[in-house]
């Protein structure tokens, strides 16, 4: 679908986006495909030149943040630091936009990349080699999605239950703070309650919930996003009285949330788009306040929902009552303070 982009002129970060090359991966998932990979089967890859092409199509995008998604180790270096060589090449990308022969905006001006924190204390070492890596490195997502329904998530993506509580992976976790580093969470909606447990143990750890926490809609949560939108709203609320945890207001077009059901890219409108969505990102504006929430593409994941233009034009449309300073916030300030990018504004 073709829209005429709204308020062309708004400063955007986009503080989570992924670069990579899953055709390795496309057989890992049984038959028939589970719909994050029916999403992107027809472009396994995302390449630098795809994200610019998306990036340039009438927003103002001026920045982005690369989010780990298990890209481009480099298993030379073993198991434990193969996760550097995602990094080493997302520096390399953004090297290519700093030189500034593909315009003015920084793509991965911001990189976070992946430790394996149930390391315990060793991952202090990883986490040394990664910032050693890039001077662009912000910090860790260590994702904790689980779900007793398998085919909720699907293999690749299930990790160990009650993850974010585990001892060894706590020890892992308060490496970050000698480091001065942030942390990405990604976990689903029933296992909010991990995220506040953790985020109250580490209360000078900053956090970011990717995502809005990652309502859920597709397998035996099927038709129950209603049922259970108290449950995630109270939670939230939750969370948010947590002073260190900032909110990924984004994620909803992926194919777990069923916002919408049909995609990938079904062609539905901005507007429609946004009446889905306002009730998640509105809570979580009201319950973080704007200069704790920014908005995120998650592309190209919510392809599955969503053109990139009429996405972002689906959150200016949430946001159309915010005053010019809490847009400000919420399309760039936020990601830029929280990832330490703040140059980027100008």
């Amino acid at each position: 679908m073709t829209e005429a982009i709204i308020e062309p002129d708004l400063k955007i970060i986009d503080p989570h986006h992924h670069l990579w090359d899953l055709r390795p991966m496309v057989p890992m998932f049984p038959e028939p495909h589970h719909p994050f990979i029916a999403a992107i089967a027809p472009n396994a890859y995302y390449t630098f030149d795809q994200l610019r092409a998306h990036m340039t199509g009438g927003h103002n995008i001026i920045a982005t943040v690369f989010m780990e998604c298990g890209a481009f180790y480099n298993g030379a270096y073993g198991d434990a630091l193969k996760v550097v060589g995602e990094v080493e090449f997302v520096n390399g990308i953004a090297a290519q936009s700093a030189c500034g022969l593909y315009g003015p905006a920084r793509y991965c001006a911001g990189i976070v990349g992946h430790a394996d924190l149930s390391r315990g204390a060793a991952a202090g070492a990883v986490l040394d080699a990664l910032a050693a890596a890039s001077p662009r490195f912000r910090g860790i997502r260590h994702a904790a999605a689980w779900d007793k329904d398998p085919a909720v998530l699907g293999a690749p993506f299930h990790h160990p239950q009650g993850l974010y509580r585990d001892t060894t992976f706590r020890e892992g976790f308060a490496q970050l703070g000698k480091r001065g580093l942030t942390f990405d969470a990604w976990l689903l909606e029933p296992q909010l309650p991990d995220v506040i447990d953790l985020a109250r143990a580490f209360p000078d750890q900053p956090i970011c919930l990717d995502h809005v926490g990652t309502p859920l809609g597709i397998a035996s949560y099927k038709g129950t996003l209603h049922e259970r939108f108290d449950e995630w709203r109270r939670n939230i609320r939750e969370l948010a009285r947590c002073e260190n945890v900032v909110v990924k207001l984004g994620g909803l077009a992926m194919a777990f949330c069923a916002l919408p059901e049909d995609g990938p890219a079904a062609g539905h409108s901005s507007e429609h788009l946004a009446a889905l969505w306002r009730p998640y990102i509105e809570t979580c504006i009201e319950a973080f306040g704007p200069t704790r929430a920014m908005f995120e593409s998650n592309y190209p994941v919510d392809y599955w929902g969503a053109d990139y233009a009429v996405l972002w034009n689906a959150f200016k449309r949430v946001a159309r009552s915010a005053s010019a300073e809490e847009k400000a916030a919420l399309f760039a300030g936020t990601a830029a303070r929280f990832y330490r990018i703040e140059d980027v504004l100008g």
